[in-house]
């Protein structure tokens, strides 16, 4: 039986008891989540001691950007990853390649062209930020470097995605631990010019990122090509490399939503930085390093709403409907459940850890723990909504989602800033707004799941004379250091 206490077969999320079947899957993306996280913890470590509070705030106004111009490409590669989950689970490999094929090869096209333009319009960019003066050639310099890490980064983040959907969250630790070790060790070599090195100040810290993102990526296809995996293509299949038109129609089609929900996320918190930058410099850099210690507390959510995704999606393949509303509380338990012990034990430590990146004298620790103690504990309810919207999203209801982010992250969340600036200050104003926009998002997402109509949007993936392809979904929340927390 389908719910039997016995262990699944490797990939299959279809088998065994549900809870401890999603936990098992979830932990490794939860410490690849924890292991990125740190890597951007650590490279913001050695940027805030060894080039200083201008360059953290620099950092954290590209990362923004980054996530700002990465996303539309996340909401295409979601889409795939539940076209990939859904095909897992009706066993059907060739079209797991074919959708794998296509993504890769739309992929590299606009990420290629994404760095090209992002090179050129840096400046722009920044400008229109709004970002501090002091820290604009520094943001330049970081900014720039990173955009040619653009290829490489997404390719490497599609892979693992699609290895997750299909039921693989070993694999993509493995590799992510490749990745952050290398960033992290070569940090200080390129900031410093240690050794053999050139001294490149904060672009050394984003060449590093270019280094172990591209090495990376060069060792996951390797691997996959040894082990033979579901992913990997031969022969004939290269042709899928040369996109599906019709395939990639469904992924753009199903992508769009979620890439403009991204889009939305990156807008508000965005908006947010430029609020946050007319406080001055010490209250930027306090923003930033509480964005580091959010990156921590999200990631429960992040990857729970990953498993959940993907376990959902081939369950939904193998048409076992039985199981997914059990997938669903599951998912809502374990995230409030971790991401509640995450935020107590960050009250308890919160100034001996903000002190890493700045000094315990540094003007910006008082303001970044005020904000830590009044935002962190709404990432309690954002699981929740994380956990609702990944499970609706695997059967191709994805306009409500976006709807109801909208509503929280816009006229919510600025409405109430605006609407409250002169009674609490602007900063509070700012800071008390996440957990009031994560209090309707989480209402609004329990209403849809409990009475809206999304499991009547059932998606299915009919290949005709290999060219016709009817519907599919997916929802992946992809983590990680450049996420800003929505």
């Amino acid at each position: 039986m389908a719910d039997a206490a016995s262990k699944p077969r490797r990939g299959n999320l279809t088998e065994g008891h549900i809870g401890r079947t999603l936990l098992i899957f979830a932990l490794p993306t939860l410490a690849s989540s924890i292991v990125q996280s740190l890597n951007g913890t650590v490279n913001a470590i050695w940027v805030g001691r060894f080039i200083g509070e201008n360059a953290l705030a620099a950092t954290s106004n590209a990362n923004m950007v980054m996530f700002l111009l990465i996303s539309f490409v996340f909401g295409f590669g979601m889409a795939a990853t539940i076209l990939v989950g859904q095909a897992l689970g009706r066993k059907d490999l060739d079209e797991v390649r074919r959708v794998v094929g296509t993504t890769a090869g739309t992929f590299l096209l606009i990420s290629v062209a994404v760095a090209v333009a992002g090179w050129f319009f840096s400046p722009a960019i920044l400008h229109l930020l709004g970002t501090p003066a002091p820290a604009t050639p520094l943001a330049l310099a970081y900014l720039r470097v990173i955009f040619l890490a653009m290829p490489g980064l997404l390719l490497l983040t599609m892979l693992m995605m699609t290895l997750r959907g299909a039921g693989d969250s070993m694999t993509p630790l493995w590799f992510m631990l490749v990745a952050v070790l290398l960033d992290s060790g070569l940090n200080p070599v390129f900031i410093l010019g240690l050794g053999p090195a050139p001294r490149m100040g904060i672009a050394g810290s984003a060449t590093a990122t270019l280094i172990a993102n591209y090495s990376a990526l060069i060792g996951l296809l390797g691997y996959i090509y040894v082990k033979d995996l579901p992913l990997r293509l031969r022969g004939n299949e290269f042709r899928y490399l040369w996109c599906d038109l019709a395939l990639l129609k469904v992924i753009v089609v199903k992508g769009l939503p979620m890439g403009i929900q991204m889009i939305v996320i990156s807008l508000s918190a965005l908006a947010l930085v430029g609020l946050v930058n007319g406080n001055g410099v010490d209250t930027t850099a306090a923003f930033g390093v509480a964005l580091q210690l959010w990156t921590y507390v999200q990631m429960p959510a992040m990857a729970l709403g990953a498993a959940v995704s993907a376990m959902v999606a081939q369950n939904i393949g193998a048409g076992l409907w039985n199981r997914v509303s059990a997938i669903t509380r599951s998912g809502i338990g374990y995230s409030v459940l971790i991401t509640t012990v995450l935020v107590i034990l960050m009250t308890i430590a919160d100034r001996p850890v903000m002190a890493l990146f700045m000094g315990g004298d540094s003007p910006a620790l008082p303001i970044a723990r005020h904000i830590h103690l009044i935002a962190t504990w709404n990432f309690i309810l954002f699981g929740i909504t994380m956990v609702l919207f990944a499970t609706v999203r695997a059967n191709g209801a994805v306009w409500a989602p976006l709807i109801i982010l909208c509503i929280g992250l816009v006229p919510v969340r600025f409405g109430f800033i605006f609407g409250t600036d002169q009674w609490l200050g602007k900063a509070d104003a700012i800071w008390w707004s996440f957990p009031v926009s994560s209090f309707v998002n989480v209402a609004l997402s329990a209403g849809y799941y409990l009475h809206g109509g999304w499991k009547k949007a059932r998606m299915f993936v009919q290949p005709a004379e290999d060219e016709l392809i009817e519907g599919a979904e997916a929802t992946r929340e992809p983590g990680g250091a450049l996420n800003p927390a929505g």
